[in-house]
């Protein structure tokens, strides 16, 4: 070392170049020295031939460092000043000369209360301090790059900057709750990064940032600076409307799209729509159709594209393949300026094992189980979340309070609930570990998503909170009624307080019914009226999702039997049916024009059947549905109440024939009511008399079977004569011509 420099007691300067010196900032950077007479400034800065201290506010140098060794440590006194001030530091290299401001010189930027409320497992806003975010210091703009990682033994920051060094930005660490963080000084946009961990074996790992913004595509997977421009909203008036909407007395019908195979360009089909492109073909597509709501399927960062975005790796980083995350938010802002609501569909159930991601994050299970009975998934070799540890908790609650507030996301549908809710999910025997209780509850799994629903309902008044939940747990959409810590003392299942839950019952009877013959349908006719035995019991979507036309399942049409107007004429019939069921409604695209093949996520939706007349019937009867059924309050107001809906006929077996009446605000009397005849067989019915609750005359509403969307064109001309004849519980009856495989509404003009 030179003589006149300050020395780095008890080899640190060695642990400091092997990159082993974890306690940096009480070595690096600007310190009183002499007991407080002098400042002295340290710092490492490999391959620097020399460096001088520069005055930030001045410009005027300081002093020179002096050189401790080849290796890049410097040292030196700054003469008579006494008083900490802010500095650069002016590096020259063999090559070149640049100024640098010292990330060592700034105090930690982080408030105690945040990392209380996160070790607690209630922090709502954990990615506004974790990961990679803007900040001015001491007039300085830079970046605060912060990690939780408890059980590293050293945790730095590499990237573009510095050569991807970890001697170089060791991070601050925070014993207390094993957060690390470092202020990096005039940093860009756009600059990739990751986080070198020397792990509790002493290995050294690289992790991507698990709050980061913006990812690298793979192979490259590491994190990257997000922009620090804001997007400016036009959506005031949207957000306050939907502050008093009550979802459950207004219509919802949900369009779910994949938006990386929705539509694509290019020569060879393959190229991606950008945000802007979605924006100019997806939102007016959505608007012509009449659908309500837009549900995009997950948009947080995946690595492989056949997850279609259920495997998430960057759980805050919207994905690159369609623009940046202001692209995002003006599409999003779009949408609401259009009059559409957008959904995000959420993963809080597992994640994958992907070397770069949460998986064994520090060298230990810090996000998962240790024990791979409760900490992996057997159907798809993913990771659950350990929902025990608050910093966990943390991590999911933010990120759902993430995409709903910068974001302006009008619900989340959260993927497989069912999963998280039991135990023994797809194990065998000796295969999982019962609760505290013995149960096969996964107690804290339905504590956090109570505490979720809970929050979330609070912090953002009119969203829509929707659970896929595949099973008969009771009260998922009921209001929480039990304090949240009851929920782990006894084997009571207990509310969850979602919104929503998808009718998965619904969706399995009624497609097994549709893939029937029509000769035999009339020996399975409860597999469409049974829903309605428990249809009460929750506020539900029915949902034919994109689950249901995949994996060898075949698209909707070609589950049906039978010739192309067979195909054709039964799935308008059974939209119809579906229109008229109490619930919300969900319809995965290309399914309102009747694709042809399965779904495939590797290429477009085949637009290019809408040049033949089916499908265009096809598409026309689903925009019209949507159009009575906005406009019908008979059809959503009453979902959740049982005097919305009463069966005419429920038990016509022989004929395959379904009818009953939506009733509006008025009851039985409401000249807003509408009649419902459902056909599923190729028989025409002449002379068939039906219930009716209002008099007078009456037109058909729609009729499934004109030729205007394919049909045969069969029907009642457009006018029916209510008699004062009772029949089927009604004051009023009329015979009509019920159409052949056709659904048949009827009301008021």
């Amino acid at each position: 070392m030179t003589n006149n420099a300050p020395e780095f007691k008890h080899g640190s300067d060695v642990a400091l170049l092997n990159g082993e010196f974890v306690d940096v900032f009480s070595l690096l950077g600007m310190h009183a020295s002499d007991n407080g007479k002098s400042l002295t400034v340290r710092c490492f800065l490999r391959g620097a031939v020399s460096v001088d201290v520069i005055c930030h506010k001045t410009s005027r140098k300081v002093a020179s460092l002096a050189k401790c060794n080849d290796e890049g440590l410097f040292s030196g006194k700054m003469g008579r000043r006494v008083k900490p001030f802010l500095y650069k530091l002016r590096v020259q290299y063999p090559l070149s000369e640049v100024n640098i401001v010292d990330p060592y010189q700034f105090d930690s930027q982080l408030a105690a209360d945040d990392l209380y409320l996160f070790g607690e497992g209630a922090q709502q806003q954990a990615y506004q301090f974790l990961g990679a975010n803007w900040r001015e210091c001491q007039g300085v703009t830079g970046v605060l790059f912060c990690v939780w990682a408890p059980n590293a033994k050293r945790v730095s920051l590499i990237g573009d900057f510095n050569h991807w060094d970890g001697a170089v930005n060791v991070m601050r660490q925070h014993l207390a709750n094993g957060i690390w963080e470092i202020f990096i000084p005039n940093i860009t946009a756009g600059t990739y990064y990751k986080f070198e961990i020397i792990d509790a074996n002493g290995l050294c790992i690289e992790r991507a940032d698990p709050y980061a913004k913006a990812m690298q595509p793979a192979p490259g997977n590491a994190s990257m600076v997000s922009s620090a421009k804001q997007h400016v909203w036009q959506d005031k008036q949207w957000l306050a409307e939907r502050s008093q909407q009550v979802w459950h007395q207004a219509p919802m019908s949900i369009y779910e799209v994949h938006l990386a195979s929705w539509r694509r360009q290019g020569e060879d089909g393959t190229q991606y729509l950008d945000y802007a492109e979605l924006t100019q073909q997806l939102i007016p597509y959505t608007v012509d159709m009449g659908f309500t709501h837009l549900q995009l399927m997950p948009v947080s960062e995946y690595p492989f594209d056949g997850s279609w975005g259920y495997q998430p790796v960057g759980l805050y980083a919207p994905t690159y393949r369609f623009g940046d995350l202001n692209g995002l938010k003006i599409f999003i802002d779009a949408c609401h300026q259009a009059g559409i609501a957008v959904l995000l569909d959420w993963v809080p159930a597992h994640f994958p094992k992907d070397p770069h991601g949460l998986c064994l994050f520090d060298g230990t299970n810090l996000y998962e189980h240790h024990d791979p009975r409760q900490g992996e998934h057997p159907d798809w070799d993913t990771l659950i979340y350990n929902y025990e540890r608050g910093e966990v908790q943390s991590y999911l609650l933010s990120n759902a309070c993430y995409w709903l507030e910068e974001f302006h996301f009008d619900g989340l549908r959260l993927d497989a609930v069912s999963s998280m809710l039991y135990l023994d999910y797809s194990r065998e025997a000796g295969q999982w570990l019962p609760n505290a209780n013995g149960g096969r509850e996964n107690l804290s799994a339905i504590s956090f998503l109570q505490n979720l629903n809970q929050r979330i309902y609070r912090r953002f008044p009119g969203v829509c909170m929707i659970a896929e939940e595949s099973t008969a747990w009771p009260g998922v959409s009921h209001v929480i009624d039990k304090p949240l810590s009851q929920s782990i003392d006894s084997h009571t299942q207990y509310n969850l307080g979602f919104g929503f839950k998808w009718n998965m019952g619904w969706m399995n009877d009624s497609l097994s019914y549709l893939q029937r013959d029509p000769i035999y349908r009339q020996h399975h006719h409860h597999e469409l009226s049974f829903s309605l035995v428990y249809q009460y019991t929750e506020q539900f979507i029915l949902a034919l999702s994109h689950d249901e036309v995949v994996h060898g399942k075949g698209s909707l049409l070609h589950k049906i039997p039978g010739d192309d107007w067979q195909k054709f004429a039964t799935l308008r019939a059974y939209y119809g049916f579906m229109w008229g069921h109490p619930g919300k409604k969900l319809l995965f695209m290309g399914d309102e024009f009747a694709q042809r093949d399965e779904w495939n996520h590797d290429v477009s939706l085949d637009w290019h059947l809408l040049q033949y007349a089916p499908h265009i019937g096809m598409q026309a009867w689903v925009k019209d549905l949507n159009k009575l059924y906005k406009s019908s309050t008979a059809l959503w107001l009453k979902d959740s109440d049982p005097s919305g809906f009463s069966w005419l006929d429920c038990d016509n077996a022989a004929s395959s024939i379904f009818s009953f009446i939506r009733h509006g605000e008025l009851g039985a009397e409401d000249n807003s009511s509408l009649v419902f005849i459902v056909n599923m067989t190729p028989e025409v019915h002449h002379g068939f008399r039906i219930g009716l609750a209002q008099s007078g005359d009456l037109v058909e509403k729609l009729n499934s079977d004109s030729a205007f969307y394919g049909g045969s064109d069969v029907g009642n001309q457009g006018l029916i004569c209510a008699e004062e004849i009772p029949y089927q519980g009604m004051p009023f009856s009329a015979l009509v011509t019920v159409p052949p495989l056709a659904c048949l509404i009827i009301g008021k003009a």
